[in-house]
């Protein structure tokens, strides 16, 4: 597997990365208060560190649900948050108009995992020359995500990453098999295991998705325990307040001690023969 970067950030090199961040982008100030905080928390435990926010949520349950400052807002708050935390930037776009004004700004474009078949979206994202993740659809099994990373690789971009973000089970739940991880690695990509969307209940909150976020820490060793290449983490400073994914998000005062977790799990992953 040919390792991924991402400025200073490598996947696929042996290092366990954190991307993390707010759902959605709920103001500048938040945003850049809990980029701070989180990029502090991941300096201290020595963890890789990519900031992750949407400036826009556009598969929400209701019309009335938050979605974000929008397109160009939303980015103007995400290069400032680059140029202050000095960190690499993920956002998701959702069209392919999207992609190149994204890419000027961001360091990794996201295709959500509802999206993750939708070609042009992914060429878009491709021609582009950033790097691209790829959410694995709650719909698809681990092989079937081939396909979308033959469509970015094709398109002449080989900095591509696969994350597993759950599979749908019956109404209103997901359940991660953790046989999709290494399954996932098989495709010769980095794989990165979506924690706390994997944690969702979707629309299972009477007009919003509801979530289960008691579990974050025991999915996120387990996904570590299979040899991930990264977790990603929804996070803030109080997930009862947040806009979008409340249920599911971590909160920030319990990142240190989880990182500390993840990082022994990693080393011994690491040191297994």
């Amino acid at each position: 597997m040919q390792p991924v970067h991402v400025g200073p950030v490598t996947f696929g090199a042996g290092k366990l990365v954190l991307i993390a961040g707010p759902c959605v982008i709920e103001c500048e100030t938040h945003a850049l208060e809990l980029g701070h905080a989180i990029a502090a928390i991941a300096r201290e435990a020595g963890v890789p560190y990519i900031y992750k926010a949407s400036f826009d949520k556009a598969n929400r349950t209701s019309l009335s649900s938050f979605r974000g400052p929008g397109l160009d807002a939303g980015l103007r708050i995400l290069g400032r948050v680059k140029a202050e935390l000095g960190v690499p930037v993920l956002t998701d776009i959702h069209e392919t108009a999207q992609a190149a004004p994204a890419a000027a700004v961001v360091d990794v474009l996201q295709i959500p995992a509802f999206l993750c078949r939708q070609t042009d979206l992914l060429v878009a994202a491709a021609r582009t020359g950033a790097v691209v993740n790829i959410k694995k659809g709650q719909f698809l099994s681990p092989a079937e995500m081939k396909y979308p990373l033959d469509k970015v690789r094709a398109s002449g971009n080989p900095q591509v990453l696969l994350t597993e973000r759950g599979t749908s089970f019956g109404y209103h739940n997901l359940v991660v098999d953790m046989r999709s991880l290494p399954q996932l690695r098989a495709l010769e990509a980095p794989v990165i295991y979506d924690v706390t969307h994997s944690l969702q209940l979707p629309g299972a909150g009477d007009g919003r998705t509801a979530g289960q976020a008691a579990y974050i820490e025991t999915m996120a060793s387990a996904g570590v325990a299979a040899g991930v290449d990264g977790v990603f983490m929804e996070v803030h400073e109080d997930p009862s307040r947040a806009k979008s994914d409340a249920e599911n998000a971590l909160r920030l005062d319990r990142l240190p001690a989880l990182l500390q977790r993840l990082l022994r799990v990693h080393a011994a992953v690491q040191a297994a023969p």
